[in-house]
């Protein structure tokens, strides 16, 4: 018998050198387009300007912006959400990512964190109330768990509630608040008799305050605030009803853990794509950088972590839109793709050269952003302590 002929293989694609674009539908290659457009146009002309001066500026506009593409709240239904894939939402927080850590924070802290507990926890009325101006970007939400003493350890949160007659009366103090000082709501969550509970605190209910957070070396185009609550009388119907305990906050994080694993992948890929092009135009000893060994090995190390993490958060939106995806899983993914994001901004910074530490060149931007990354919504040890829990069911957090 003669052999069949070879089939003809696809020419090699350095911008995704492992074919994962096959795994995509036409709908999730539209959704992507239609967010790089967006940032090309709107964030990255700026963003370095605005990172410079420490500010995000019209972040108002910004969040209406983002609510016609559809990308608050994406992957939620109903209430005017978009009622995307979780793998279409991913390709957005790294596009999103990809422009700037804190572009991706805005949508991350509004849609996983604030959206989704009113829409997992709330009542009716709750999300009927808020839903819809929030997946418009007209209400800008955010999401206070933090605490300037309890971080890794929310259980202990000396934020509390307490009852009086029909009211709540909440006392305490968040920290870190993305979206704090713009945000129409705060989903804030305190000590009850009953254990840990959330309550929607509505801006400028008396008592409550956010003063914006100065002086940060990291995620600098963000807001950023302290949430003060004192003595903030609210409704009985401003508790969230369906969440008691921490598994309620915990759940959020996971769906915002969930975006920061394809986020850090586009700030990965831009530092990369910012190194490849370095390469191949900066001269030193008579010819491109690019052409010399150490060079090739770095970009071929860099492109190996890089495509090796995006292929993992697919993997991982895949299983999320099966419902198959499980809270270690989320930890795997955030521990290896932050850490390896910082890695690959770190190599393409010594390929710029002193010019990595320019912000004419994205790379440093993305490196000190991924500072914060690293450990929000879970530090690396927390996540290697989910992760050595679950291999070998012994409890070392206490």
């Amino acid at each position: 018998m003669s052999a069949s002929p070879s089939p003809q293989l696809p020419p090699f694609d350095a911008a995704d050198p492992l074919g994962i674009d096959d795994l995509l539908s036409d709908e999730d290659r539209a959704v992507r387009s239609t967010v790089r457009r967006w940032a090309g146009d709107r964030v990255l002309p700026h963003i370095a300007e605005w990172y410079e001066r420490g500010e995000l500026p019209g972040i108002r506009d910004l969040a209406r912006e983002l609510g016609s593409l559809g990308a608050l709240g994406m992957a939620l239904t109903g209430y005017g959400c978009a009622g995307a894939s979780h793998v279409q939402y991913g390709l957005a927080c790294l596009e999103l990512e990809a422009a700037d850590s804190g572009i991706r924070s805005l949508v991350s802290v509004q849609g996983s964190l604030a959206m989704y507990a009113i829409w997992r926890f709330g009542s009716e009325e709750q999300k009927q109330r808020w839903l819809p101006d929030m997946a418009s970007g007209e209400t800008i939400g955010c999401f206070g768990l933090t605490e300037p003493d309890h971080g890794s350890d929310p259980g202990n949160m000396r934020t509390h509630a307490k009852r009086d007659g029909g009211d709540w009366v909440l006392t305490g103090r968040k920290m870190w608040i993305t979206n704090g000082s713009v945000a129409g709501v705060a989903v804030v969550w305190a000590q009850t008799d009953d254990g840990i509970r959330g309550f929607l605190v509505p801006a400028g209910t008396p008592g409550f305050s956010a003063p914006e957070i100065r002086h940060k070396w990291s995620l600098r185009a963000s807001v950023t605030s302290e949430l003060v609550l004192d003595g903030v009388r609210l409704p009985a119907d401003a508790v969230l009803p369906g969440a008691k305990g921490l598994g309620g906050p915990l759940r959020c994080l996971s769906h915002a853990r969930y975006g920061i694993v394809w986020g850090a992948m586009g700030a990965a890929r831009a530092s990369f794509d910012a190194a490849l092009d370095y390469s191949r135009t900066r001269e030193q000893f008579g010819k491109p950088i690019g052409g010399f060994q150490i060079t090739q090995a770095k970009l071929a190390d860099m492109a190996v972590e890089l495509h090796k993490g995006v292929l993992l958060a697919h993997h991982l939106g895949r299983r999320f839109d099966a419902g198959r995806l499980r809270p270690e899983q989320i930890s795997f993914g955030k521990l290896n793709n932050v850490r390896e994001a910082i890695e690959i901004c770190r190599t393409a910074r010594t390929i710029l050269g002193a010019n990595g530490i320019s912000l004419e060149y994205p790379v440093m931007r993305h490196a000190t952003n991924l500072e914060s990354v690293l450990t929000y919504e879970g530090t690396v040890e927390m996540h290697q302590l989910v992760l050595g829990k679950a291999l070998t069911g012994l409890d070392a957090f206490r």
